[in-house]
């Protein structure tokens, strides 16, 4: 992976621009209105806890999303929903979507049309730090909001999953080292995901998913993030402890995404 041209802290310079786009899209459409519109939304976050917790092995939310900062365009010919349907078609427990416009090339409209395309929970992925933006993911459909707690305070993040839970959404908690994954359980976290992927630098390290599952409850559903790609990975992790599996850049860049993700599955073309 080149990580050359990486910001020195580019979760920060992520994060801050996701404000700024906020704050734009506020002057456009009053939060006012996004939370009368949330309102009227139902959002099925049980049904996302549910189908990483008991759907069938292995559970991937599988992800689409155009482009990375690590590795640039994945996807040339992106089309969101046409990818979910074929995730769905090949047994994936929900999808995300990457709404992020600056560094992934993501749009809320790419998460609008992925609802409308397929049944299962759908993710919102994006670096959330605002009210705004949890309402928001639920105005346009999703069951579930990405909360990175390296982007956020306790503070932050204790709001931010009380107006999810208020609004009938779940939330999936990433962190990177032992100490977000107490800020995340000290917050209640009801599912935590171990990003193996250093959001700071892009640097992955394999063996953090291993050596934090035994400190995450089993009450706590547990979701391995960066740094899948084979069957066995999945088995590996599945034995550990691990629930399910958040799975993106192995899957997009394949010209067949679904064929891609029965493969990881461990399915027979």
């Amino acid at each position: 992976m080149n990580t050359g041209t990486a910001s020195p802290d580019l979760l920060a310079t992520i994060v801050a621009a996701s404000r700024r786009l906020t704050d734009v899209r506020a002057g456009t459409i009053p939060l006012s209105m996004v939370e009368k519109a949330a309102a009227n939304r139902q959002p099925d976050g049980a049904g996302f806890v549910e189908a990483l917790r008991r759907g069938p092995s292995p559970r991937v939310i599988a992800e689409s999303k155009r482009r990375s900062p690590s590795r640039g365009i994945l996807r040339a010919d992106y089309d969101a929903a046409a990818h979910a349907r074929a995730y769905a078609a090949a047994g994936a427990a929900a999808i995300s979507v990457l709404t992020e416009p600056t560094f992934f090339d993501g749009a809320i409209e790419h998460l609008a049309a992925v609802r409308s395309a397929v049944r299962i929970p759908v993710l919102r992925k994006d670096f959330i730090v605002t009210r705004y933006q949890v309402l928001e993911a639920i105005m346009i459909g999703a069951d579930a909001v990405l909360l990175i707690v390296g982007a956020l305070s306790q503070a932050e993040l204790r709001e931010l999953l009380d107006v999810a839970r208020q609004g009938g959404a779940a939330a999936l908690v990433e962190v990177h080292d032992a100490r977000e994954l107490q800020v995340a359980l000290d917050a209640g976290a009801a599912i935590v995901g171990v990003n193996s992927r250093n959001l700071r630098t892009l640097s992955v390290e394999p063996e953090l998913h291993e050596r934090l599952v035994a400190d995450i409850p089993r009450s706590v559903v547990r979701v391995a993030e960066s740094g899948l790609r084979e069957p066995g990975d999945l088995r590996r992790l599945e034995a550990a402890g691990y629930d399910a599996f958040l799975v993106g850049e192995r899957l997009i860049a394949q010209p067949d995404s679904g064929v891609a993700l029965r493969a990881l599955r461990g399915e027979q073309p």
